[in-house]
């Protein structure tokens, strides 16, 4: 439901992409919206209003005469679809499509209610525009991108429509919808604002909290292999510093491990008498697997800024200029500017390369005898020398998390002025959220390889009798995948069935 009241939030999208949850107008959003229509209608009557009788960005100085006002507003979408490369995912156009109707329905936008009501038939039937990832600096908004979801509405362009990229006319007339039309500035409120950036953020949001629970549960799972002691992730430990987030990862360290028959306790080990000069378990263990609180905490808060700050987004007017039908007026400014989305999905794409950075290092850990002491090379389960493991699936872990190191240049702080300098300061928002996008595929492959490994290594100690409820639970999601190997085999497609049942995965 989309209303007057009730903000929208990441989890309300999340059940529309993934639980097939319809969006639904109540007829308060459709009277707030046509109040809007109606005021605009009146006041720019024989005044200056950008976007209803001036061209646009640099050609704003130029009047457009009445009779051609409704020309304009086609004209500027048709001139603005130049997107390129390739397109949008399906659960990443919805988003945007989602986050648009939502910002135009705040009734700030001076739109006819028709284009709310056409949006909400795109998504609920899944007709969705064909919009490419490249085209947009997300200044003026996602001028470009939300162009493609202009020419769709207008009955033009092409969507995907069960499976197949058709003609946008086809599908409309095999479907019975007909296309908007255009009352004053449809075009214009469209186009200018945050919400293909907003979406694609959405979409990050969710999969890297995925992200976040499936190298919690690894990293935890790694301390069992490691029989490491219980103090790292100890509640009084970790209550000595004051950020939530490593409270909130030590807190779900401590209650996977509750009924661990692996990890142990370091007053029973270590502060009872010791007489051996050199002693063969390690006091502490290795970074990667001593300091998950610490590293996956900062994280976790990322993520959590990143959803406050898209949620306001989402529920913000972003369009220039804003209609304020509540004050009789007309306020022109820069509300399509996306730098507060571009700054959290930058942050947010730095947090994820640095989870698989530490998914690479605990990787390396378990294919290492001479750190690991307890494991063969590779968690080769065969003939050392004759067999290799995963010796190679390494090498995809490695050099994809270098491919996420590279992408995490910041896309904020790389602004380049254009459109004749009127926009001589932009955020690069969209460039920004499908960088992180691609950053976060990345990472579930590099998670893909650690699963398989651990699970290896797990087959090799012989501890399934012995894991946490949480870290069997795991086990098995990935033996089902991945039959116990000693033989070599041709890996790849294990890789790509367990990426896909992470991409799918609820702790």
């Amino acid at each position: 439901m989309i209303n007057n009241t009730t903000k929208l939030t990441i989890e309300v999208i999340e059940n529309i992409l993934f639980c097939d949850k319809k969006i639904s107008l109540d007829d308060s959003t459709l009277n707030r919206v046509n109040e809007s229509y109606l005021f605009l209608e009146e006041f720019s009557k024989n005044k200056i209003i950008y976007g209803v009788n001036t061209g646009f960005g640099p050609m704003a100085q130029y009047r457009i005469d009445d009779e051609n006002k409704i020309q304009l507003q086609y004209n500027l979408i048709r001139s603005h679809c130049t997107g390129i490369g390739d397109p949008l995912t399906l659960e990443q156009t919805k988003s945007a499509i989602i986050a648009r109707l939502n910002t135009l329905s705040l009734g700030f936008s001076g739109i006819h209610p028709s284009v709310l009501i056409l949006m909400q038939e795109l998504v609920n039937r899944n007709i969705l525009p064909v919009i490419y990832q490249h085209g947009s600096v997300g200044a003026s908004g996602d001028l470009v991108q939300l162009a493609h979801l202009a020419l769709t509405l207008i009955g033009e362009g092409e969507v995907f429509y069960k499976g197949e990229i058709k003609s946008t006319k086809e599908v409309f007339e095999l479907e019975n919808i007909q296309p908007i039309n255009i009352y004053i500035r449809e075009g214009l409120s469209i186009m200018n604002g945050t919400s293909v950036m907003t979406g694609i953020g959405v979409v990050n949001l969710i999969k890297v909290n995925q992200l976040i629970n499936i190298s919690l549960t690894l990293s935890t799972m790694m301390n069992e292999i490691v029989e490491s002691f219980d103090d790292h992730y100890s509640k009084p430990l970790n209550e000595a510093k004051q950020h939530y987030g490593q409270r909130y990862v030590a807190e779900k360290m401590s209650v996977f491990l509750s009924d661990s028959k692996l990890v142990k306790k370091r007053a029973d080990e270590m502060y009872q008498e010791r007489t051996e000069k050199i002693f063969e378990e390690k006091v502490q263990e290795y970074y990667s697997l001593r300091c998950v609180p610490q590293i996956l905490g900062p994280i976790y808060d990322t993520w959590n800024s990143a959803k406050e700050v898209l949620e306001n987004e989402l529920n913000s007017a972003s369009d220039n200029p804003i209609i304020d039908v509540k004050n009789q007026t007309v306020h022109h400014g820069g509300n399509f500017h996306g730098d507060y989305v571009s700054l959290e999905l930058d942050k947010l794409k730095l947090a994820v390369t640095r989870l698989s950075m530490l998914s690479e290092r605990q990787l390396n850990y378990l294919v290492n005898p001479k750190i690991n002491n307890r494991l063969p090379a590779f968690v080769n389960l065969g003939t050392l020398g004759f067999n290799f493991g995963l010796q190679a699936a390494q090498f995809t872990a490695t050099s994809t998390t270098a491919e996420n190191q590279t992408l995490s240049t910041s896309m904020y702080v790389h602004s380049i002025p254009n459109n004749n300098d009127n926009q001589d300061i932009v955020s690069m928002g969209t460039n920004a959220a499908t960088i992180c996008a691609k950053v976060i595929d990345n990472t579930f492959e590099v998670l893909a390889v650690q699963s398989l490994a651990v699970t290896q290594a797990i087959e090799f100690l012989v501890i399934q009798d012995k894991l946490s409820s949480k870290g069997k639970r795991f086990y098995d999601l990935i033996r089902k995948m991945v039959p116990v190997f000693k033989e070599d085999e041709v890996i790849y497609p294990y890789l790509k069935e367990i990426k896909e049942n992470l991409l799918k995965y609820k702790d």
